[in-house]
């Protein structure tokens, strides 16, 4: 065991002494004793486990990210479902995407994730997220460059699961990074904030 790591396992095993020597202090029946210091072990470990994974943890905070979005005005034609399709570039890969802005997040097909070579590992939780079919666990990560016509966003955060089937869905943090958005005649218009 090098030093670092000594010095890492002694404060782990004082961090986990303190509590358990507080409870035997207390001279409780022998039963909640056990019951209160699998608690604190439990929470001990927890803890440990969110601490050993906080660079893998980041893919949450990169999600809701400040991505920039550039580009010039974008009009796209209300298809005759009555919804808004626009062909889309996600890190290279071309896909037909709904336009939703009911969905908070952008969603991919784990197929679209896959292709564009997103690493949904990002987090080692999976999100639960809320859809119209009801909760779904979804994976994070982040798309470099997602292109609709003239406008590009960076670094978008996205969810994938295998529960969205073929559908990919631009999302609100999409839009809400525009300078506006807005419905006229059945042609929805995105203007990117100006430069």
């Amino acid at each position: 065991m090098t030093g670092d790591r000594a010095a890492q396992f002694a404060l782990y095993a004082m961090m986990l002494i303190l509590p358990l020597s507080a409870l035997a202090a207390r001279r409780l029946p022998l039963s909640q004793m056990l019951k209160m210091a699998l608690a604190w072990i439990a929470i001990f470990a927890v803890g440990l486990l969110i601490a050993s994974q906080r660079d893998r943890l980041s893919g949450w905070q990169t999600m809701f990210a400040d991505q920039q979005v550039s580009g010039t005005e974008t009009r796209i034609r209300m298809s005759d479902d009555g919804h808004f399709w626009a062909d889309v570039d996600i890190d290279g890969v071309r896909r037909r995407m709904l336009i939703d802005s009911g969905a908070t997040t952008t969603a991919l097909s784990s197929t679209t994730a896959k292709a564009a070579g997103l690493d949904s590992d990002e987090s080692p939780f999976p999100a639960v997220i809320s859809t119209a079919n009801g909760m779904v666990s979804a994976r994070t990560a982040t798309a470099k460059r997602v292109t609709i016509g003239s406008i590009t966003a960076t670094d978008l955060g996205i969810v994938t699961s295998p529960s969205f089937g073929d559908t990919d869905v631009i999302g609100m943090n999409f839009l809400s990074k525009l300078g506006s958005w807005r419905v006229e005649n059945k042609t929805l218009i995105l203007t990117p904030n100006p430069a």
